[in-house]
């Protein structure tokens, strides 16, 4: 007969094994990431040389702004950074959403900041024709739950769409995320604003902005600068040139771009096909000249969901 002090014996052996024991995943599922202190993960400051960013999740490869692309792009490693916009409902909650409205991506139409939370969950995101992979229904995720799945994990560069900056920097801070969260917006006023809160800043600038910028007289306040990787040479040569910390481009869904913008001094790339970028090295070659612009322009436009200059 077993005794008691027997069985105690085999408890006190096993418990630690199976407290180190590694958690079997069950295939496609998607693990819930353990609670983790932000000071402990990833921090903008620790970024690599050459930074590949999954914009909006990466909008070639999956549902954009989903959670399930954003999960799929942080589990494969293939960005440093997860890109995701955010808009304001009519309750003021911030969510994840591109565009003004859910009529491109989800199965509703309207605008999205007539809706309330409850309405919101009631939102389902159609994945867009020709993705790869299988993509059952989701609703939109919030910002909040992007912060909590995401913060203190890998870095973040969020894009605020509309108003909201307040509250999103509320929860950056009560996260402890000043570190790991850039916050973006193309309005050099909002950015002196961020910059003011104690965060990390991100502009975006078109090709026609580049044109006429300074941004060598921004450097105190943005700590990155996305240039349109259709811009002159001239133009991404004195963005990268300002003193501004980190200079990247978007939206930039091939390779030749990819390697275009890097030879001219950027040091990270927004791309909408993350896995393409990760398993394609920049090949080295010589610097572009300036009369080729206009035909490397022509010849690399579109190829994703930004054919214009909203990024």
């Amino acid at each position: 007969m077993i005794t008691v002090r027997a069985v105690r014996a085999v408890h006190a052996c096993l418990l630690p094994l199976l407290v180190l024991a590694p958690v079997v995943l069950v295939p496609g599922c998607a693990p819930a990431p353990a609670r983790m202190r932000a000071p402990d993960g990833p921090r903008a400051s620790g970024l690599p040389g050459t930074v590949y960013a999954a914009h909006r999740g990466g909008a070639l490869e999956a549902p954009e702004n989903s959670m399930a692309g954003l999960l799929s792009a942080y589990r494969r490693r293939s960005a440093a950074v997860l890109d995701v916009d955010v808009r304001t409902l009519r309750d003021g909650t911030l969510v994840a959403m591109h565009d003004r409205t859910l009529n491109r991506t989800t199965d509703h139409t309207g605008p999205v900041s007539g809706l309330t939370l409850r309405q919101w969950r009631r939102v389902r995101l159609r994945p867009a024709g020709g993705l790869p992979g299988a993509w059952p229904p989701e609703h939109p995720p919030t910002a909040e739950a992007v912060l909590a799945r995401f913060g203190g994990r890998i870095v973040l560069n969020v894009e605020v769409k509309d108003g909201g900056l307040k509250r999103l920097a509320g929860m950056i801070r009560e996260r402890g995320l000043t570190g790991s969260v850039y916050v973006q917006s193309n309005k050099l006023p909002q950015a002196a604003k961020a910059h003011r809160m104690g965060l990390l800043t991100s502009v975006w600038r078109s090709v026609r902005q580049a044109r006429t910028d300074r941004p060598e007289r921004w450097r105190g306040t943005v700590d990155m600068l996305s240039v349109d990787h259709r811009a002159r040479d001239a133009d991404i040569r004195r963005a990268v040139r300002s003193g501004i910390p980190r200079v990247w481009s978007h939206t930039v869904n091939r390779p030749a771009a990819r390697d275009r913008v890097l030879r001219l001094g950027c040091d990270g790339v927004l791309t909408d096909a993350p896995r393409l970028m990760a398993r394609t090295p920049p090949r080295a070659a010589k610097p572009a000249g300036e009369g080729d612009d206009r035909r490397r322009a022509e010849g690399d436009k579109a190829g994703g969901p930004d054919g214009g200059g909203d990024r």
